[in-house]
């Protein structure tokens, strides 16, 4: 461009010679035509300059963008429980999937099973392509040691949600989890304040070797095993569906064996145990022959609560994103967690005195 503008210039300054040659009376004038091309040639080739200068910075902005970016970017690997397990874990999944986003500056993938090695597998390849942070809801507290110590050696920072694991804690930076225990202790004490002078028992249990499971099965095996008026007609697993839970209690109808209490560990095997109740016009919930527990507090369930149709429902929050992402910035801060271990704040709910408002702010 600049070469072109030259030429140009040196060609204006031939006519203007010209010119003067040929008229002497516009002498003044052609003695003028050089210099204002001189100054418009260079004006020109200026712009020029100054846009490929412009130019210039711009794409350096744009790959120093480019690369601010991609150093902003904390890369998360998230193993979870199949989120069509339970109203729970759609709950608990949305969450997660709205906080780590590029937009709050993570790059997330996701991984789903509630099989145990599955979770190890994906766990390990996460690993291997050099996430910073894996977070894991376990399918099963035993088997993660190694997995985990390999993780610590590449430098990746683990970070437990909703369920407890069988580690030291050395290899985990926090633990987000609601308290399966005392999710079982508080239902089985209010079951215990309901003054039956014999508990029969349906116990439909969720995925064996879970947290959530080992929680709500050892306080009523505790209970059983002191209390001569407390007996299990059957202990059985589920695995969180309700259409074997269903079948469960179908076989105990079938049987003819007598039962007053279905303690079922989460919401949606309640609610298949319910249909095979129904199926044979036995009556349940509140001041009825059978009682009917749940765990999860899904709204649907509340309101069978407040409807009289169960009886009790504990709560296990599934809204931990939040209180992962404080870690996660405390530890890009280079902030010590205050907590190693953080509890959620849980209820239980009984039909007598569960009210809309509970059901609304409660509900997932």
């Amino acid at each position: 461009m600049l070469k072109k503008k030259v030429a140009m210039l040196l060609a204006v300054a031939m006519v203007a010679a010209t010119v003067v040659g040929c008229g002497g009376e516009k002498k003044d004038d052609a003695a003028d035509a050089p210099a204002a091309a001189d100054d418009a040639a260079a004006d020109d080739a200026a712009d020029d300059a100054a846009a490929d200068d412009a130019a210039a910075d711009d794409a350096a902005d744009d790959a120093a963008a480019d690369d601010t970016a991609s150093g902003e970017m904390i890369k998360v690997g998230i193993i979870n429980n199949d989120p069509n397990e339970s109203g729970y874990r759609t709950a608990n999944d949305a969450d997660l999937k709205k906080m780590f986003t590029a937009e709050n500056g993570y790059e997330a993938s996701f991984q789903y099973s509630l099989k145990n090695d599955e979770q190890i597998t994906y766990a390990q390849n996460m690993i291997n392509e050099g996430i910073d942070y894996l977070l894991l809801s376990a399918a099963d507290t035993a088997g993660w040691d190694t997995v985990l110590q390999d993780a610590q050696a590449a430098g990746t920072k683990v970070i437990l949600f909703d369920r407890t694991i069988d580690a030291s804690e050395d290899l985990y930076e926090a633990s987000i989890v609601s308290d399966m225990d005392e999710e079982g202790n508080k239902a089985v004490t209010w079951l215990a304040d309901q003054g039956l002078d014999k508990y029969n028992i349906i116990h439909i249990q969720g995925v064996m070797g879970s947290a959530a499971q080992q929680g709500r099965t050892k306080a009523l095996d505790e209970k059983v095993a002191s209390d001569d008026n407390w007996t299990l007609v059957t202990q059985q697993t589920a695995e969180w569906n309700a259409e074997k839970a269903q079948q469960i209690v179908q076989s105990v109808i079938d049987s003819g064996e007598d039962f007053n209490v279905i303690y079922a560990e989460n919401d949606d095997m309640a609610k298949g145990a319910v249909a095979a109740l129904d199926a044979a016009n036995i009556k349940h919930g509140v001041d009825q022959k059978v009682i009917v527990m749940g765990f999860d507090c899904n709204k649907w369930a509340l309101e069978e609560l407040k409807k009289g149709a169960w009886n009790y429902d504990g709560q296990c929050n599934p809204f931990q994103a939040e209180y992962i992402d404080d870690v996660i910035k405390s530890l890009e801060a280079g902030e010590e967690i205050a907590e190693k271990q953080i509890i959620m704040d849980e209820k239980g709910f009984d039909a007598r005195e569960i009210t809309d408002e509970d059901i609304e702010k409660y509900g997932i």
